[in-house]
């Protein structure tokens, strides 16, 4: 399960190969596969990257970049990737909505991701700005919310939740959201967000715990 919504889902496999995992199409649950199951009949506004060729969309779009009238012609968001999101754009969207409230369906929910050189900020953290600024029609997919779960779980027919187990490198997405649906956790501690640090404080000062700890996968 992976809230990298950036890529289609070839895409994915690539990214997991380079990582030295051999994943095939039908082990992939992630928060764009769940997002697109989502969109409605009309015209949506997509918040991608060039790169990405958005082959998997079966829905009427309108990528949107420097434009500012574009963002009043369409009848909802999908925010795919953030990696050449700018301030300008972000203004276009938030005055477009703060206009014609529409829906905004985030399908990365992360804030941000480990990067090489740091941290990069992720959908999520523009789709909280947006809920800040008191537009309501803003909804997140992605590890912590439901319907990637969902999808798991339809994929594993007759396995009970609780001999499920999720393992991940994040409090507030991988242990609480496996946790809410009543799986086993895992908190991987070498790699990812918490690498070089001690998660027993965290753990205490988010009252998030794991079920078990590895360093590594």
């Amino acid at each position: 399960m992976t809230n990298a919504a950036s890529y289609e889902q070839s895409g994915t496999i690539v990214k997991f190969l380079k990582l030295g995992i051999e994943i095939g199409d039908d082990e992939i649950i992630s928060s764009r596969k769940a997002a697109l199951l989502v969109l409605t009949a009309g015209l949506w506004g997509i918040i991608a990257t060039k790169e990405d060729h958005l082959s998997d969309l079966d829905v009427d779009y309108l990528r949107l970049r420097h434009k500012a009238q574009d963002y009043d012609l369409v009848d909802g968001f999908l925010f795919l990737s953030s990696l050449s999101w700018t301030d300008v754009e972000r203004q276009h969207l938030t005055q477009s909505l703060l206009k014609n409230d529409r829906p905004v369906i985030v399908a990365n929910p992360d804030l941000v991701a480990p990067r090489d050189n740091g941290f990069s900020i992720e959908p999520g953290y523009f789709g909280h700005l947006l809920v800040d600024c008191e537009i309501k029609n803003v909804g997140f997919i992605g590890k912590p919310f439901s319907e990637v779960y969902d999808l798991v779980e339809i994929s594993l027919p007759g396995t009970p939740t609780n001999s499920t187990v999720m393992c991940g490198d994040t409090l507030h997405t991988d242990i609480l959201g496996a946790a809410a649906r009543g799986w086993q956790t895992v908190l991987v501690t070498q790699d990812g967000l918490f690498s070089g640090y001690d998660t027993n404080q965290y753990c205490f000062e988010s009252g998030i715990y794991p079920d078990w700890r590895l360093a590594r996968i």
